[in-house]
């Protein structure tokens, strides 16, 4: 028999934490409710405020409650888009310290949005299209503008995943948007650059309409191809 490991003690905080979550998971603190006071839960579970403030900011970190600067705490609800936020941190740090990791993450999204198209060709209604075009004018217009030109261009694509009424895919999508914007170079608002995306932004849109689901994945596709090449690593720009 092994000789046995030793069991070490649980800091005071992790004890809280545990305890706070049980209470929100198990329903007794539902969303929308006030967390205890920091005095109330430091007479409950018999510690001090450091102890608290570390539990409070753990579950905070994983999107079970929101802090505010002088007010109790609140429970959040658990949504898609708050759990994948928890990976953020680590997703910008494996991001930003290999060019492989970057380029995987952009063959993955041209294999997700392969999938999102199709099914906005398949579901869209005419609302659907309609939003799209407007997000497409919205682009236009801020022609020159490059941080108002992607920022048009991240809510085309998230709509599009939208269209598929699941609230997982829009998650994923607005993520995957979110990491790959800090690698995005000001190549777009080059010459042309910006009526590229314009006209294939168009070229999409009247496939979805079409419910052209096999027209649509194709300028999806050549779309994503060409302007992968738009996101570089900080050592290439």
């Amino acid at each position: 028999m092994n000789r046995s490991e030793p069991i070490v003690r649980r800091k005071l905080s992790d004890e809280v934490f545990l305890r706070l979550k049980r209470l929100i998971t198990s329903g007794e603190l539902m969303p929308g409710d006030d967390m205890p006071s920091e005095r109330e839960l430091m007479e409950r579970f018999e510690v001090g405020r450091p102890a608290i403030r570390e539990a409070m900011q753990a579950l905070s970190n994983m999107g079970l409650v929101a802090i505010s600067h002088g007010e109790r705490a609140k429970v959040l609800q658990l949504t898609a888009k708050s759990i994948i936020k928890q990976v953020d941190g680590a997703a910008k740090i494996i991001l930003s310290s290999s060019k492989d990791t970057l380029e995987h993450l952009k063959t993955a999204r041209i294999f997700f949005e392969r999938g999102m198209v199709r099914e906005a060709a398949e579901k869209a209604t005419v609302e659907d299209v309609q939003r799209l075009k407007a997000t497409v004018a919205e682009q236009r217009a801020a022609r020159g503008d490059s941080e108002a030109f992607i920022s048009a261009d991240m809510k085309f694509h998230t709509q599009i995943a939208a269209i598929s009424g699941n609230p997982i895919y829009v998650a994923v999508s607005e993520a995957m948007l979110g990491w790959l914007k800090e690698y995005h170079t000001e190549m777009l608002i080059w010459t042309g650059k910006e009526q590229f995306t314009l006209t294939e932004h168009e070229e999409i849109i009247g496939r979805i309409e079409k419910k052209d689901a096999d027209g649509a994945e194709k300028a999806m596709i050549k779309h994503l191809e060409r302007s992968r090449a738009l996101y570089v690593m900080n050592s290439e720009k």
